[in-house]
């Protein structure tokens, strides 16, 4: 009976992961956590682009209409600007600009050969009808590249 049980937590354990596929928008996500959500699933992003994916749903509404469609979004993360950030080595956030409904992070990109890039990152409250308080991403850099590792 005891093995049962234990079979049906780990069960119901590994289904409910299933279903927790990615993070959606919610208000009491910080300005932080939204990048760090994004910036975790680039790094680790699948041969499904589910790293990618992730990354759309906290695109601000405004950068949707930019990027177009999630087909045009995902070819625009393999461009030769954005791809260093697929499956890099580690990232740093530093808030350089701040207010109620804006803020803008410096991100250092370390890649897997280590070479640093820097990108400008920002986030502002959305305006979607079902998260008019979530902080979504509105605009990325294009990277800077500031050296080695010795």
């Amino acid at each position: 009976m005891k093995n049962i049980f234990i079979f049906f937590l780990l069960f119901l354990s590994l289904s409910t992961l299933g279903n927790a596929k990615n993070i959606k928008p919610k208000a009491n996500l910080s300005s932080e956590e939204v990048i760090l959500i994004q910036l975790n699933a680039l790094k680790n992003n699948d041969t499904n682009d589910s790293g990618i994916e992730q990354t759309w749903l906290f695109a601000h509404p405004k950068n949707k209409l930019a990027t177009g469609p999630y087909a045009k979004f995902k070819k625009m993360l393999y461009d030769p600007h954005y791809i260093i950030l697929l499956n890099h080595h580690s990232h740093q956030l530093n808030l350089t600009v701040s207010s109620a409904t804006e803020k803008i992070y410096e991100i250092k990109i370390t890649t897997k050969d280590q070479r640093h890039f820097f990108y400008e990152w920002k986030v502002e409250i959305g305006s979607e009808k079902n998260c008019k308080s979530c902080w979504f991403t509105s605009a990325v850099s294009y990277p800077q590249l500031k050296g080695k590792n010795i």
